[in-house]
């Protein structure tokens, strides 16, 4: 009874998109983690990216989970779109740290496109107030869309791995039309 009970508030939890503490127009903080890229080990700079674009940054509960695993695979198919509109993707995630080396160049999921970085403890999902109530020390689904100049541009909350690639280019796509590019 008790696994039931625990199965259906978990279930309704999933189905209730959670809200994104860091509101539109707060200050990103900035971080460097440890990660992969197509199984290759590599480090990643937030200050650095922000140079390049806005910056996609999209949280994760865990790799290797059915969610986490479509969601990977959504970003990697939208990740030539995103490049196009001269934004970088990044993963973070706090669960299934040992899996994440294989997860960044499996075909199914990442396929090598963007770069998944570890946050063990979930202290960079802790910083940006995107971790998971039913899970401490994991990251929950929120993803944000970060200014060259470390401004939050947009952030999106939704244990639901669909809307995130939409709703993200859709904000990279208006700030793009707001900042035209110099020539």
């Amino acid at each position: 009874m008790r696994r039931l009970a625990l199965a259906a508030a978990l279930a309704t939890l999933a189905a209730t998109p959670a809200f994104a503490a860091l509101k539109e127009g707060a200050k990103a903080p900035d971080f460097t983690a440890q990660g992969y890229q197509a199984g290759k080990p590599i480090t990643f700079s937030m200050a650095e990216a922000r140079k390049k674009g806005p910056v996609v940054l999209y949280f994760f509960p865990a790799a290797e989970t059915a969610g986490c695993n479509l969601e990977a695979r959504l970003f990697a198919e939208a990740t030539d779109d995103f490049k196009k509109q001269g934004a970088t993707v990044i993963g973070v995630t706090s669960g299934n740290l040992d899996k994440l080396a294989s997860f960044s160049a499996d075909t199914e999921k990442c396929s090598g496109k963007f770069p998944v970085a570890a946050d063990p403890s979930a202290k960079i999902a802790a910083s940006y107030d995107a971790t998971l109530a039913v899970r401490p020390g994991w990251s929950s689904r929120t993803s944000y869309v970060i200014s060259p100049t470390g401004q939050v541009l947009h952030a999106y909350s939704d244990m639901k791995a669909n809307d995130h690639v939409t709703e993200t280019m859709t904000a990279v796509k208006a700030w793009n039309a707001s900042h035209p590019k110099k020539k």
